[in-house]
């Protein structure tokens, strides 16, 4: 089911609680683990290439004014520039709402599911903070002592 074709306050959100959130090429590059990630939870596919995130993020904070989710997720292919939107939408959404669900973010990468803290989705939007995360990283893969262990 597509996301923005859900009723915000749908009975099926208002009977499981739970919501899955999933990237629509998670269905074509992972098949079979939406049915497996869904079972007990409305499942709903949003793609951000197709329709802006603003979009997607008023959808899910309607969903949240009106219904009291015990569970939200959203699964994506990891690496994708449109996917990653997804997460700022639904975290973006929950600010909004003034939500105190904490959404969980999971990423395919490979023939692993990953599952990435709502703190990584925001250091995601602010590109001068995974510079200074990725000289750090190659900061201590060149450090002396990294040499050391290596000899």
């Amino acid at each position: 089911m597509e996301l923005l074709s859900l009723n915000a306050a749908s009975r099926l959100l208002r009977e499981k609680r739970k919501l899955l959130i999933y990237g629509k090429c998670v269905e074509v590059e992972r098949p079979g683990l939406i049915e497996k990630l869904s079972e007990g939870r409305v499942a709903v596919w949003a793609c951000p290439e197709r329709d802006h995130i603003n979009v997607i993020a008023l959808k899910v904070a309607s969903i949240l004014a009106r219904v009291d989710l015990e569970e939200m997720a959203v699964v994506t292919v990891d690496g994708s520039p449109h996917c990653v939107q997804l997460h700022h939408a639904v975290e973006e959404a929950i600010k909004v709402a003034k939500s105190k669900l904490s959404a969980r973010h999971l990423v395919c990468h490979g023939d692993e599911i990953i599952e990435v803290s709502p703190r990584a989705v925001k250091a995601a939007r602010y590109l001068s903070k995974v510079e200074r995360l990725l000289r750090l990283e190659g900061e201590r893969r060149n450090s002396p002592e990294r040499e050391q262990k290596m000899r």
